[in-house]
């Protein structure tokens, strides 16, 4: 969607705080030894407090509130009864539904004991959607997000998950444009004042596809390396984008 008046942007504001504070209350209540399911919990406890619902729930049937994925688990991970572990690479993806409107967002975090690899790995992504949001500007072309990400990533000697991708967002959860990690040379979309899109930089250990896992909704690195992922839904302008799912 994009922003075409002052309702439409006080919606897309409340349902990102929604996000923000979600992803907040988990990334403060993840522990060792606590399930997935348990996680999810604390996200649909936060949903309820603000009457807001899961938008994955809405629009395909995900079994879950949230998005949980561990370790080489990309996305798409089902919160359940596995019980996380020291040195988990824990990925909490929460798309919320409030008002009509959609945000979307996700983080990666590192529970204890902290290790080189995947502390550099998360960094890289970090330094990645950064890269991206400083390029995120009216009259560039989508693609320009996508260099942004895979320069970083390469930079950092990780790679950009090719198959997954950023997204238009807004009145539903996937919207066009497309938004890929990495440059696509034929790509002629541009962004557009007011566009609401979803940067997400998805990187891995080493170059690896995704794929689908047997539940049919968790999607993984093929060969097991570790995977990071950080997501804002953000509002295109002419300077810096408006990050509606940044804490305020």
């Amino acid at each position: 969607m994009s922003i075409e008046s002052a309702a439409d942007l006080a919606g897309m504001q409340q349902v990102g705080r929604v996000v923000a504070l979600t992803i907040q209350e988990m990334r403060a209540a993840a522990r060792i030894g606590m399930t997935t399911a348990e996680l999810d919990a604390v996200a649909a406890s936060t949903f309820r407090r603000f009457g807001a619902r899961s938008a994955p729930q809405l629009t395909y049937g995900f079994p879950g509130v949230t998005c949980i994925s561990v370790n080489d688990e990309i996305v798409h991970g089902i919160p359940g009864p596995r019980r996380l572990e020291p040195g988990d690479v824990l990925k909490v993806d929460v798309t919320a539904e409030l008002g009509g409107f959609i945000a979307d967002a996700a983080t990666t975090i590192l529970l204890p004991p902290l290790k080189p690899a995947p502390t550099c790995l998360k960094q890289a992504a970090s330094d990645a959607l950064l890269a991206a949001l400083r390029v995120a500007r009216t009259g560039e072309r989508v693609s320009a997000i996508g260099k942004a990400v895979e320069s970083e990533a390469r930079r950092a000697g990780f790679a950009v998950v090719r198959e997954l991708c950023g997204h238009g967002v807004g009145r539903k959860i996937h919207e066009s444009p497309s938004v890929p990690n990495y440059e696509d040379r034929f790509s002629r979309e541009m962004l557009t004042e007011g566009l609401v899109i979803a940067v997400e930089p998805m990187l891995t250990e080493s170059p690896s596809r995704a794929v689908q896992s047997d539940d049919g909704w968790t999607i993984r690195s093929q060969n097991g390396c570790l995977a990071v992922h950080e997501e804002h839904t953000i509002v295109i302008g002419s300077g810096a984008p408006l990050i509606v799912t940044a804490v305020a």
